[in-house]
């Protein structure tokens, strides 16, 4: 069966992202949070990328998770698997095999912003997966689920935290079989913890902790410091792809905000910071121009080459993912890499 929980006000979408474009095109320097990519021609660009001979993440995620996904089983005992950034819960498949093979899987929480997705993959799932209870929560959990927020904009505080999502498989038990305190695995793939500053990762990976209880464990993956001529392909693409992808989120402020941006008129940009060990993916204006936002009554001014960032992506090393995790009272117990090294999946537990 498939239920769906709405953790989000209908204007969420609308409001957070006025709020982004407001902070971020008022700022020295500007930037946009890169969630905003992500309406249907964002997502469909970055389905297009996975697929790139640049991109290796998503591949080397998917050979670590087939070759260990039988471990993780064994090592977590979860009945219920918690997903946050769900999507369309392509990977996750090898987890929820793996459990069900283990003869532990009970159920699946997927936690996406998207509820089509949910719905989508929600129904998908219930056909592969007979029997298994598919608790779907649309909600953003970079905003919502541990992450402070960037400004004071939270009409919902009335809503549950995120905590909370542990007391429906136990309120839930007598219906899909999962015993009150069983194990979960929380699972946050992709390295999509990459696109958070060291402050956000540090929030975050609190209240992951928080959320946990004994017999718990934490999968996160995370892109591995590399080459940077490797790093900066995976970004910039001989293709273009990235380059649209990039500039897609302007494309998103002029349907969503009557902005009048030139696409045209902004060079894609993918930097490596050595000093931070992180990608940055900017926006550069080609010519002094200004841009107007119509629905937040803003004039945006840019120069002859200002950059504008829209995406931080964070490389980890395993020394440094290991210690992350150790301030937020989290142990690392396993750690995988898929052969090139390129990308690092660990499991980790409450201490």
């Amino acid at each position: 069966m498939t239920t769906i929980e709405y953790r989000l006000p209908p204007d969420y979408r609308a409001a957070s992202l006025r709020a982004d474009a407001l902070a971020g095109l008022t700022a020295t320097p500007k930037s946009l949070p890169p969630k905003w990519f992500y309406d249907a021609q964002g997502s469909a660009l970055f389905e297009k990328i996975t697929e790139l001979p640049e991109y290796y993440p998503t591949r080397a995620e998917r050979s670590i998770l087939t070759s260990v996904a039988a471990e993780i089983a064994d090592l977590s005992a979860a009945r219920v698997l918690v997903e946050l950034g769900s999507g369309s819960s392509e990977k996750t498949r090898l987890l929820l095999s793996a459990l069900r093979d283990a003869g532990t899987l009970r159920a699946y929480l997927p936690v996406d912003v998207s509820e089509s997705a949910l719905v989508q993959a929600g129904d998908a799932l219930a056909v592969e997966y007979p029997g298994l209870a598919v608790h779907a929560v649309v909600s953003d959990f970079e905003e919502y689920l541990g992450v402070e927020p960037s400004t004071d904009l939270r009409p919902w505080t009335d809503l549950r935290p995120w905590t909370d999502l542990r007391p429906w498989t136990d309120t839930a038990s007598a219906d899909v079989g999962v015993d009150e305190g069983g194990p979960q695995l929380l699972a946050f793939l992709g390295s999509t913890i990459g696109n958070m500053v060291p402050d956000e990762r540090a929030a975050f990976l609190r209240r992951v902790r928080a959320s946990l209880r004994p017999g718990d464990s934490f999968l996160l993956g995370t892109d591995l410091v590399k080459a940077p001529g490797v790093l900066v392909a995976a970004y910039d693409d001989a293709a273009g792809v990235t380059a649209a992808f990039n500039k897609n989120v302007l494309a998103v402020l002029n349907a969503e905000l009557r902005a009048d941006f030139d696409l045209d008129a902004f060079e894609h940009v993918a930097r490596w910071d050595a000093e931070h060990e992180w990608i940055e993916m900017r926006l550069r204006s080609t010519a002094d121009q200004q841009a107007r936002v119509g629905d937040l009554g803003l004039l945006v001014p840019f120069a002859a080459g200002e950059e504008m960032r829209t995406e931080v992506s964070a490389k980890f090393r395993r020394s440094g993912v290991e210690a992350e995790l150790a301030a937020a009272d989290l142990a690392m117990r396993s750690w995988w890499t898929d052969p090139a090294g390129k990308f690092g999946l660990s499991l980790s537990v409450p201490v």
